[in-house]
């Protein structure tokens, strides 16, 4: 083995089996953390492996000048010098030792003797108490003892990398203890270790402990800096996952001066009921079969176009020609999409909208994987900035994947739920409904839309911030191009119910708002908002 060696990587272990145990070193040795298994490197003879046989202690307790280890705290470790190495003694459950853990003095480490699942040192406290702190390697442990003698000092027996592998065989052990300090080192495998472990230790109990200015307690103490060690400890926080934030922290949080909305509705009664348009929110609009989705789609990315908005448009069932002809449509109030038109009557049209729009679309048609979706939509809020993007719809997005429907929009809306509070945009999701049992009260003849017959309710209506509905009997000799706008889901406000109602002109390609059937909102406190 060659003492001038350093540390490589990490590996898999093909003796036990664990991931990551096996240490790599740069003159080609390595050596297992898990089951102490030696393996030389290339041309090198010597080999030491876990074994049963007798082991015994050599050498003997002496100060160390550079780290400032007392002889009597190395003498209470066993922690004992021999030639040019410190041996490290570990322990079964009887309180028999069966094993060394050997480092050089180049920061080399190899094992003899047998394997335990002790602790560094936990065979010398008891197994209750107030307070006990675990440390990363055996020299943080001792070095912490030096300065605060008589505390239950510990360590990791296989480092940061097995970290929670190590402490859930000591579980029976620390459970006696009120407090248990995660005293590991302050680098990345230190915190990674940290969060691993705290996982799996007795809730509640948990504390961590930082030095801002050092890597770990060993090299504070050789810095002569005691009270920072002391400091740590005492100071230690309770252990809180990522995610949870004390509330005393978020004055700065709640007193941002806020706005009512991002952008108002074109309709007056979707205003009183939802409050305008807001960033960072899902809203989910459904209808039956021709229902008029996708018009309404339109007029309202065309809107909010016209207000200076960008804008992303993803409709995966019409081509891109259809999709800007339908806004250019809405926006001149002549039905561009339908009929002959002249190239002149086009490129007026083109002109007075999207040369003058922030409106980015998706040129996708019949190719419809999910994470292709994903990734155009993460483009166009994260590359293209747009604050409000239409997907229109989550059928067709679905039907990229295999598998049971409802865990399919399950993990969709979740992934769409995720980019949305990542990208902080508006996304509003078009949605099917589930096809009704009576004909007689169908959607497409202006049966009620309730949450319960969105596919897949449960996560679409429990993810979406919104749902809106259009309702509308399409075979009314009267009324068949008038919709009821229904919300029946408001986060916002809690206020659900008929919002408006909607007159749809053929020729012009828009949404009329008839002002006298707007009814008074109804406010549902168990819409979880």
């Amino acid at each position: 083995m060659n003492e001038e060696s350093e540390f490589v990587a990490h590996e898999p272990c093909p003796n036990c089996g664990s991931s990551d145990a096996n240490s790599v070193y740069s003159d080609g040795h390595k050596f297992c953390f898990s089951c102490h298994t030696y393996t030389p490197a290339e041309g090198d003879h010597t080999y030491t492996q876990m074994t049963n046989e007798r082991v015994q202690f050599l050498g003997s307790a002496e100060q160390l000048h550079k780290r400032r280890i007392s002889e009597s705290t190395n003498a209470f470790y066993r922690i004992y010098r021999y030639g040019n190495t410190l041996r490290f003694p570990y322990y079964n459950d009887n309180g028999q030792v069966v094993g060394f853990k050997i480092k050089s003095k180049k920061k080399d480490f190899h094992y003899e003797g047998g394997k335990t699942d002790q602790l560094f040192g936990q065979h010398l406290f008891p197994t209750s108490g107030k307070r006990i702190v675990i440390t990363e390697g055996e020299l943080d442990a001792a070095s912490c003892y030096e300065v605060m003698s008589g505390w239950p000092m510990v360590s990791l027996p296989h480092g940061a990398a097995s970290a929670k592998k190590d402490l859930q065989k000591a579980i029976p052990f620390l459970q006696g203890y009120q407090e248990i300090v995660l005293f590991f080192d302050n680098d990345e495998a230190g915190r990674t270790a940290t969060e691993l472990a705290s996982g799996i230790l007795p809730s509640g109990r948990v504390k961590v402990a930082r030095l801002e200015n050092y890597k770990d307690a060993s090299d504070a103490l050789q810095a002569g800096d005691s009270d920072s060690i002391r400091k740590a400890i005492w100071d230690a926080k309770p252990y809180r996952p990522d995610g949870i934030i004390d509330g005393k922290n978020l004055l700065n949080v709640v007193t941002e001066p806020t706005k009512a909305c991002d952008h108002k509705y074109p309709y007056e009664g979707m205003n009183d009921m939802l409050h305008g348009i807001r960033y960072g929110e899902l809203i989910t609009i459904t209808a039956g079969t021709g229902s008029g989705k996708t018009s309404f789609v339109r007029d309202l990315a065309c809107h909010l176009c016209k207000l200076g908005e960008t804008v992303g448009i993803l409709e995966l069932e019409s081509n891109t020609r259809r999709t800007a002809l339908g806004l250019m449509s809405s926006a001149v109030g002549k039905a561009l999409h339908i009929g002959e038109h002249e190239t002149e009557e086009l490129t007026e049209a083109f002109d007075a909208t999207l040369a003058n729009w922030n409106v980015f679309l998706f040129d996708g048609f019949g190719s419809f994987d999910p994470d292709v979706i994903y990734n155009r939509i993460e483009y166009l809020a994260s590359g293209l900035e747009c604050r409000v993007i239409f997907l229109d719809h989550l059928s067709i997005l679905l039907s990229g994947l295999d598998g049971d429907e409802r865990r399919m929009i399950d993990s969709t809306m979740t992934r769409l739920r995720s980019l949305v509070e990542r990208t902080g945009i508006t996304l509003f999701l078009v949605s099917h409904l589930r096809r009704s049992n009576s004909d007689s009260n169908s959607h497409e003849e202006g049966g009620r839309v309730s949450l319960g017959q969105l596919r897949g309710s449960h996560s679409i209506s429990q993810i979406s911030d919104s749902v809106i509905a259009l309702e509308r009997d399409q075979q009314s000799e009267d009324s068949n191009n008038t919709s009821t706008l229904r919300v029946l889901k408001n986060r916002y406000s809690g206020e659900v119910g008929v919002a408006t109602r909607l007159t749809y002109d053929l020729a012009s390609c828009k949404f009329y708002e008839a002002d006298e059937t707007k009814t008074t909102p109804v406010f549902d406190a168990s819409t979880d908002f």
